[in-house]
């Protein structure tokens, strides 16, 4: 039941940063906190998909303050954040779980993450006055709450 939680936790992150999860998934993987070694997701692990998605989500932590950046809320974006947020529950629940149940938790976080993180940075951006103030919390409770999700892996 854990995993399930923390599955639908890290989907809710990826409502917020669609590539920061991804990213500490896969350093969770390689470092060896999460053995996906013998399943169809043990490309993850790897040097070479640490460093892309370690590259995408530092691009999203910065293209995300641009005023031309959509909302998450159009198509792609929300497309992207159930992707990833199906991902990194696959990726949790692998080991405990049927993968199916957890790409289903984690989609289910990232359609929450999706519209409360909308929600909530704009009530803080109107608070603050501006965007900015609130991009940045955002980023930072994203890279927080992944980097803590995956540190505390069973």
């Amino acid at each position: 039941m854990t995993i399930l939680i923390f599955s639908l936790c890290l989907g809710i992150t990826c409502g917020l940063r669609a590539m920061t999860p991804p990213a500490a998934v896969a350093w969770a993987a390689h470092i060896g906190w999460l053995d996906l070694s013998d399943t169809w997701l043990a490309f993850v692990g790897s040097m070479w998909t640490l460093a892309l998605l370690t590259l995408l989500a530092m691009t999203e932590l910065v293209t995300d303050q641009l005023p031309s950046t959509p909302s998450r809320k159009v198509p792609q974006q929300f497309g992207a954040r159930l992707f990833t947020g199906g991902f990194v529950g696959a990726a949790l629940a692998l080991p405990h779980v049927p993968w199916i149940v957890g790409a289903a938790v984690g989609a289910i976080g990232a359609v929450i993450g999706t519209y409360g993180g909308a929600a909530l940075r704009a009530k803080l951006a109107s608070a603050f006055g501006k965007d900015l103030p609130a991009a940045l919390l955002e980023d930072a409770v994203a890279v927080c709450t992944a980097g803590l999700i995956v540190a505390a892996l069973p």
